[in-house]
């Protein structure tokens, strides 16, 4: 896969003799992906209990821990980020997969690596230019894959496609994703590959490393139901 060497943040640091603390301030990942389907919803899946209509079809809007990540393959390790403050809405229709929809848009400038100069590179004009373009928004246009009958705590997958939007541009994405309905909430997780080039972007660039074009989009969500 094509590689394009990263330029400089902090390379005089690290030149000068800062060493490998330096090194890793700026090139190392200080983010942990926080899964929110693990082997403890797996685990619930023994009681086979089914999941009715009644629960699932609504409206449902993304709790305050969602999150969505943006990880990075560097030569030296993968880099992690949150992009900042998620919100969103999912209707769930079991009856018609046709009439489900999704949508969500992050507030960029809550980017955050573990480093605050990095992040400011990353917000900067050369890069998501959150200054002009503060949100990203994707909205949902087919699920597929879907099971026709849900049960408590055992993960479904299935596809979830639609367009994303950054800088201004609008892609095509499908989302490789797995739900789960657990006491009475919604769990999700999807990811999906883009590259710089496809929102208007170099790869981003330091010293003496290399990053992958290739940058994995990562959602962590939680769904509560919409009170009425």
């Amino acid at each position: 896969m094509k590689k394009t060497a990263w330029i400089a943040l902090g390379a005089a640091v690290v030149l000068a003799g800062g060493g490998y603390a330096a090194y890793d301030y700026f090139t190392g990942n200080h983010v942990e992906v926080r899964e929110v389907i693990g082997k403890a919803d797996s685990a619930a899946a023994a009681s086979g209990t089914a999941v009715g209509a009644e629960q699932l079809d609504s409206v449902w809007h993304l709790a305050e821990e969602s999150e969505v990540y943006l990880s990075l393959q560097t030569s030296k390790e993968p880099v992690n980020m949150t992009l900042g403050k998620v919100e969103g809405s999912w209707t769930i229709n079991t009856g018609d997969a046709s009439q489900m929809k999704g949508e969500g848009k992050i507030d960029l400038s809550g980017v955050d690596s573990g480093n605050p100069t990095r992040d400011d590179h990353i917000k900067g004009d050369r890069f998501l230019d959150t200054g002009k373009y503060p949100e990203a928004t994707f909205e949902a246009s087919a699920f597929e894959g879907l099971p026709e009958q849900w049960q408590e705590g055992v993960p479904a997958e299935f596809q979830m496609k639609g367009t994303l939007t950054v800088r201004g541009i609008t892609k095509d994405v499908v989302f490789n994703s797995k739900a789960v309905y657990e006491q009475g909430q919604v769990k999700m997780e999807g990811s999906t590959v883009v590259t710089f080039a496809d929102f208007g972007m170099e790869n981003p660039h330091q010293v003496l490393v290399e990053t992958e074009n290739n940058v994995t989009i990562q959602l962590q969500l939680i769904l509560d139901k919409t009170q009425a």
